[in-house]
């Protein structure tokens, strides 16, 4: 079952597609996408479906500026922006219920980093985060080198403020980090340095030549395979 979510943060409207299974209070899962996506991205349809097969809810929302949702991209603090929505979006399936206790996040690329620092400060039982960067410097980097793509160049543009999650990662836990060794936006240190902060239980993924758009077929099965995997694992026991 597929059901449309509006609910507000910052006087703006976002919208989001919540999956259910058949399953009585499942356990949820929120996903955040990357700066330039929206929640129809082939990422979080995939994991949708795939969670929904195995009793698990999973709810997939544009960001403001992005799909359906009103606002900018514009921001002084991205970051922090996408931030409150993914708690706004958590906020608006607790007031709905139905679920059951346990909570898992996914996140790409900036998505990703936007998990990291809600799963630092809230309580989460399941994370899954695929190319995140720690900091926003690779991205800017990346848009300075020469003859660089004009599209990596807005993209560290519309970053606003600089972050950098190094001291929240080690209240991390539960995570599967997932990230291509041959990545050109965020660097395959980034996920190192998450899976070697973090707290037990962690797994860090890494897939040979694998590149920022997870471009490679196989890439991706492997992605879709062990990220329902983690969370079903660690979420299987929470229901109820």
């Amino acid at each position: 079952m597929q059901i449309p979510v509006r609910f507000e943060i910052d006087g703006l409207a976002l919208r989001g597609d919540l999956h259910l299974p058949a399953a009585p209070a499942p356990p949820l899962v929120i996903g955040a996408h990357g700066l330039l996506s929206d929640r129809s991205s082939p990422k979080q349809q995939a994991l949708a479906r795939a969670c929904t097969d195995m009793g698990i809810a999973y709810f997939r929302f544009d960001h403001r500026g992005c799909g359906e949702s009103e606002g900018s991209l514009a921001s002084a603090d991205l970051l922090d922006a996408r931030c409150r929505d993914l708690l706004a979006a958590l906020a608006a399936m607790r007031r709905r219920g139905g679920f059951g206790s346990g909570l898992g996040l996914f996140g790409s690329s900036l998505g990703g980093a936007v998990c990291l620092r809600i799963a630092a400060r809230e309580a989460i039982d399941a994370l899954v985060v695929y190319a995140a960067p720690v900091r926003s410097a690779p991205l800017r980097a990346a848009a300075a080198r020469p003859g660089v793509d004009p599209e990596l160049v807005r993209q560290a543009g519309l970053l606003g403020a600089d972050f950098d999650l190094a001291p929240e990662l080690r209240r991390i836990h539960h995570v599967l980090v997932i990230h291509g060794d041959a990545d050109a936006i965020v660097p395959v240190d980034h996920g190192r340095e998450i899976h070697d902060a973090a707290r037990p239980p962690r797994r860090l993924l890494l897939l040979p030549r694998g590149d920022h758009a997870l471009s490679d077929p196989r890439h991706q099965e492997l992605f879709l395979r062990e990220s329902a995997l983690w969370l079903k694992a660690h979420l299987s026991g929470r229901q109820g």
